[in-house]
């Protein structure tokens, strides 16, 4: 080696010493970490998973941490994209409840709703909801017998209730629950443990209607979790049964990618121990995608809490709670196929062992909860930019023409168009950070653009139009009969169907008309259209003469 090589060489090896010890990977110096936020007793500290930050209508991130605040029992905290942080709840036990392990979701009235681990009347926990000024109201007091210490906020389906699982309580396994905005409160199904046991994720709604989950322990396969698949009045389909060889006690929710399938992680198990990263098809076959390593000093992470999150370019992005090259955790990306890659090794002073699921703000940015760690050692709020651009929100992501929408992002103030799929919608600016827009007649399932003053922000997610079949004639027939159906949101049909489920050979004459071929071997029943948005159903049947 020349003089010349050895000098670059030694400049180089104390390069990459520097940036190990500030827990910043080489081949990834270009993403960056930001402690923006250490917890102390006071305000709160420690947040553990479930953990979910919610992006409110202002901009700002909202959560929970299940200690610390003016009583110890702890609250609801917000906190700025930069980093501006206040306490806007402190929980007080019996009243309100305490012990708030579940972070919260953003609902489409603009409040957060959450649960408590504890405390309530009968200390079981509650259910509650949460305005951004801070009021809170409790919605429900668990007894156990209809669940019990919920771990996750309950999630808003289609519907416009919320629904939730609890660690405890009726069997013993956990129950999962169904409640409206005002507290109507109905308790769906008590696992078995064969079924499920410690649910401790939040739920999640998938394209299909049902409602898919993650069990901690519990399953068929001898009390490693499971995968479930839930429909709105509580009848459970076991997924998977994890096994330890393809993991073992999942925490972290599920994500449904944009092909359709899941994407998770268990907390331990598969081939090295150390947890792992998994996709599950909607048939339930499940292909481990990556092993966590649990030996001691693994570079590639360890301990798997949380689960991941799709971000806008299309690859899933999570965190550990331990390993790496400082043993505080990492953030990680892996693509649908299974390609891992370490982004960051946590350092304890700004933060370590980050057990909650990220969350990809508006402003593109990644954020996420360290458990220990920071100034304090008592945990931290991170942002972590990976180069992602800003994007919009849309809430709910589906719903029938003329239905009201909400919009998240960012530089609202003088836009100038909103379109869904193409098809320009009425809005109404309500502040820089939030429009509210109606799904236009003449749409189709697709993204949703905004145009604003600075370019035009693109929808993470496609919004699905939801069709409508509103009339048919002739209102009987014989086999070759041509019918005629009206509704609304027709143009993107691919499929429909006869009493029977006998597909019929259809023509789409406008987005508000189709003209179907009454197909051999229909039987008498209702006529369904089907889109990229959902399968639309006839009120009433089509007599097959």
């Amino acid at each position: 080696m020349t003089k010349q090589r050895r000098s670059l060489h030694l400049l180089l090896m104390a390069t990459i010493s520097t940036m190990a010890a500030l827990g910043i990977s080489n081949a990834h110096a270009q993403n960056t970490y930001v402690d923006i936020h250490d917890f102390n007793t006071s305000t709160l500290v420690s947040p553990e998973y479930a953990g979910l930050l919610a992006q409110g209508r202002d901009g700002n991130l909202y959560g929970t941490a299940p200690s610390g605040g003016t009583l110890s029992l702890g609250g609801v905290f917000k906190i700025t994209p930069t980093g501006t942080y206040s306490v806007i709840y402190n929980f007080d036990g019996t009243a309100h409840g305490k012990t708030p392990r579940s972070g919260l979701t953003l609902g489409t009235d603009g409040n957060f709703y959450g649960t408590t681990w504890q405390g309530g009347t009968s200390n079981y926990g509650t259910v509650f909801q949460i305005t951004a000024a801070g009021t809170l109201t409790v919605l429900h007091n668990f007894s156990y017998t209809d669940g019990g210490n919920p771990f996750s906020p309950p999630i808003q389906g289609t519907d416009g209730s919320y629904y939730g699982a609890t660690e405890a309580g009726g069997t013993g396994s956990g129950t999962v629950y169904k409640i409206t905005p005002s507290g109507t409160f109905t308790s769906l199904h008590s696992f078995s443990f064969a079924e499920c046991a410690t649910p401790v994720a939040p739920l999640i709604q998938g394209i299909d209607g049902n409602f898919y989950g993650t069990c901690e322990t519990g399953g068929a396969a001898g009390g490693d979790g499971s995968v479930i698949k839930i429909t709105a009045a509580g009848v459970v389909t076991v997924m998977y049964s994890f096994d330890f060889t393809h993991g073992s006690h999942p925490n972290g929710p599920l994500v449904q990618g944009i092909d359709g399938n899941f994407y998770g992680t268990t907390s331990g198990g598969g081939s090295l121990d150390g947890g792992v990263v998994f996709k599950l098809t909607p048939a339930k076959v499940l292909s481990v995608l990556y092993n966590f390593n649990a030996k001691p000093g693994s570079v590639d992470g360890n301990l798997v809490d949380a689960g991941v999150i799709q971000a806008t370019d299309g690859n899933f992005y999570g965190v550990t709670d331990g390993g790496g090259t400082n043993g505080s955790g990492i953030v990680y990306k892996i693509t649908s196929a299974g390609v891992y890659s370490v982004l960051y090794n946590l350092v304890k002073t700004t933060g370590s062992v980050p057990e909650t699921t990220l969350r990809q703000h508006t402003n593109g940015k990644l954020y996420g909860e360290a458990n220990s760690g920071g100034a304090n050692s008592l945990g931290a709020l991170f942002s972590f930019a990976v180069g992602l651009k800003p994007f919009v929100i849309e809430m709910p992501t589906s719903g029938k023409v003329a239905k009201s929408v909400g919009i998240l992002g960012s530089g609202f103030t003088g836009t100038t168009s909103v379109n869904f799929n193409g098809t320009n919608a009425t809005f109404t600016v309500m502040s820089d950070s939030y429009i509210a827009a109606t799904v236009p007649s003449g749409a189709g399932t697709g993204f949703v653009s905004v145009v604003t003053p600075a370019g035009a922000l693109k929808s993470n997610l496609k919004f699905r139009v939801t069709p409508t079949v509103l009339s048919f004639t002739p209102p009987s027939g014989t086999v070759g009969t041509p019918v005629t159906i009206t509704g609304n949101s027709l143009t993107q049909a691919s499929k429909v169907t006869f009493g029977g489920g006998k597909v019929a050979v259809f023509t789409v004459n406008s987005d508000t008309k189709i003209t179907a071929t009454v197909p051999a071997g229909a039987t008498t029943g209702k006529i369904q259209v089907t889109t990229p948005g959902g399968t639309a159903i006839s009120s009433t049947a089509f007599t097959v003469n």
